[in-house]
């Protein structure tokens, strides 16, 4: 086993208020272009935000002298701490209402530093909102209500090292709070990866991947986080535990289990081991048309319930093959992809191929000796899959709601739940606004048993009320997901903005079990109030 030196963070700077660096933003002629598809849209974008138009108010709470190193009052730090990147939080701060700014933000680069800090805030009333990269569109990294004296944002990053390789067993040690680059970089000199690639990897961390059950890369088999954790430590108000660094174990209850997921309401995820694997040589992808969308389904149901386990297997609807320029003709548009350190991949990707052939697919064929990745679609579908959170800001700026949200259920119900979506999500975003809405949809993750539907809304609103109506259309999108019992979130996680979802959904003797796991390892109540219950 080896230790790993640190690697430089970017010189970019973060946009403390939308998505991503700062520089990538659309400027105003973007927007209004972008703005110009939608009718009843603003003339002219708003303003880009300033942290100098915020009411920012002084700390309600001094450090002790022992931490005041780890902490800052700064009034930029912590209005870029204030909230995630949701569009609610983006249309909040456009309109300078940015919700309970946190009084002070910690950067610990240990465990005993967090579990200090941990107890000073539980012994003087101060709410502790665990924070990795702040790529949160729930609502996770927020506090809403005025129950606590003061809030104290505990920012991860500093603790961003991969502490030690086991070559061997494929495995890392690896601190919570490296962001998605920070861990790779390290990872690269080995010839391993992680390969856990979700659409927020650079602005997201380790910690927080596991602390809401982050989906990724892979659209079959290997899908959520979960699937690479070996072992787990963790600092609570009640002291800090590390369980077994084990392949598998059938030892009672899984320790892990209660912290993946547990969005940091429980405690801190500092580090954990994760199993790795080599990077992939050998790539291969292509894309398949269909005139029909229900036949698309069955398509990428054959291939979900063979044994080729595509990494790529991503269906967009006519509207989103459209909007990523992947297709122009109304079709709607399979991107296929397949890879593999150890062998070529291309009869996967032709059977996979055939499959889709055998449902009424026609497959874009590349120019020969070229892989299929070069293609127009799969090319289109990777550059509009990067780029869509800076064009959604693009469309706030705009006067814009843009909703997205995903779920996941079985497919005899897939049909209808993505049916019932467009048809009732749209009525409801056209009642509220008075403007038709686009309502798209793509599979962006399947299983021989069911699929992961994502879905965007995209309306003109009202000028002042974007988060009434964006409101609006959550909780008409919720109470459809919950009829159709398709889960309220499949990897973006529950935050606050999906609370009533998960109330609904979750068993009432596991919320109780729930609900004494705060209280054993919380009694104060300062961790992530709010998130997953009260």
């Amino acid at each position: 086993m080896s230790a790993i030196p640190s690697v430089p963070r970017s010189a970019r700077t973060r946009s403390w208020w939308g998505w991503g660096y700062a520089d990538a933003h659309p400027d105003d002629a973007e927007c209004a272009a972008t703005g110009a598809l939608l009718p009843g849209t603003l003339a002219r974008p708003l303003p880009i935000p300033r942290i100098a138009d915020l009411t920012i108010a002084r700390p309600a709470v001094t450090p002790p002298a022992s931490l005041a190193h780890l902490v800052t009052g700064d009034p930029g730090v912590r209005a870029a701490h204030a909230m995630g990147k949701a569009y609610r939080d983006v249309i909040r701060a456009l309109r300078a209402r940015p919700g309970r700014i946190p009084d002070l933000v910690a950067h610990p680069t240990g465990d005993r530093e967090v579990a200090d800090l941990l107890d000073w805030a539980g012994g003087h009333d101060v709410a502790v909102i665990p924070f990795g990269g702040g790529s949160s569109v729930v609502g996770g990294v927020e506090y809403r209500g005025d129950a606590h004296r003061a809030v104290l944002s505990l920012d991860l990053t500093a603790m961003d090292r991969v502490l030690e390789i086991d070559t061997a067993g494929r495995s890392a040690r690896i601190q919570a709070g490296a962001l998605g680059p920070v861990l790779e970089e390290q990872l690269r000199p080995h010839g391993l990866t992680l390969r856990h690639f979700p659409q927020s990897f650079e602005f997201s961390s380790l910690g927080g991947w596991l602390a809401t059950r982050a989906g990724g890369h892979y659209a079959t088999g290997r899908t959520h986080i979960d699937d690479f954790v070996q072992s787990l430590r963790v600092v609570t108000p009640a002291g800090a535990g590390t369980s077994w660094r084990l392949p598998a174990s059938g030892a009672g209850p899984s320790p892990d289990r209660l912290f993946l997921g547990s969005e940091g309401a429980l405690g801190v995820i500092t580090e954990a081991w994760m199993r790795l694997q080599e990077r992939p040589r050998h790539k291969a992808s292509a894309s398949v048309a269909f005139t029909d969308f229900h036949r698309a389904l069955d398509a990428v149901r054959a291939i979900a319930q063979s044994d080729l386990a595509p990494a790529n297997c991503r269906l967009l609807d006519a509207g989103e093959a459209l909007l990523s320029g992947a297709s122009h003709d109304g079709s709607s548009v399979l991107v296929l992809g397949f890879e593999s350190a150890t062998g070529p991949v291309g009869d996967r990707l032709a059977s996979a191929v055939d499959l889709a052939r055998a449902h009424s697919g026609r497959a874009e064929t590349p120019p020969a000796g070229r892989d299929a990745s070069a293609g127009s679609a799969v090319s289109a579908w990777r550059s509009a899959f990067l780029r869509m959170p800076y064009l959604r800001d693009g469309l706030a700026r705009m006067g814009a709601v843009v909703e997205t949200f995903e779920t996941a259920a079985t497919w005899d119900r897939i049909p209808a739940l993505i049916d019932a979506v467009r048809t009732e999500v749209g009525a409801a975003a056209l009642k509220t606004t008075g403007h038709p809405a686009t309502v798209n949809c793509r599979l962006t993750h399947v299983y021989p048993d069911g699929a992961a539907p994502y879905f965007t809304v995209a309306v003109a609103g009202r000028p002042g009320d974007e988060v009434e109506v964006w409101d609006d259309i959550k909780a008409v999108a919720g109470e459809v997901l919950h009829r159709h019992r398709a889960t309220i979130t499949h990897h973006h996680a529950v935050g606050r903005d999906h609370r009533a979802g998960y109330d609904l959904q979750r068993p009432e003797p596991f919320a109780l079990a729930l609900r004494a796991a705060k209280d054993a390892l919380d009694p104060h109540r300062i961790l992530n109030p709010g998130v997953l219950l009260d």
